[in-house]
């Protein structure tokens, strides 16, 4: 069992920038892809970024490339998500969700647990 809290969000304005972090417990993630989404009010929830267990490989949303940067501290079991020039249409929770193993999935049920998210909101 893992158990993921995020950390970071709140308000800011457009232009502005947050970081997000997602600590866990429970067990490593030196053997977890992990994953950020967010869902905004009444729609389903999306895919941000990804990065498997050795920081090697990130991938990323078309909204969100070059704006946004993956990255994790294994030592600290967390994850972190780097937002700069953030655009209203950034605001939604956003949530870090782990799975085990090498592959490094977009779609949000490939992974197997979820934080109870953060709340990112961007004033225009």
């Amino acid at each position: 069992q893992v158990q993921l809290v995020e950390s970071g969000g709140g308000l800011v304005q457009a232009g502005g920038s947050l970081r997000l972090s997602c600590e866990a417990s429970g067990r490593t993630l030196s053997d977890s892809t992990m994953g950020w989404f967010r869902q905004a009010p009444g729609k389903e929830r999306k895919f941000v970024a990804t990065i498997n267990w050795n920081g090697r490989h990130r991938y990323y949303a078309d909204d969100v490339e070059g704006r946004f940067t993956i990255s994790r501290d294994n030592a600290k079991n967390t994850v972190y998500l780097q937002m700069n020039s953030l655009k209203p249409e950034d605001t939604a929770v956003y949530f870090c969700a782990e799975r085990l193993g090498l592959e490094v999935p977009t779609e949000p049920q490939r992974y197997k647990f979820w934080g109870q998210g953060t709340q990112v909101t961007v004033s225009p």
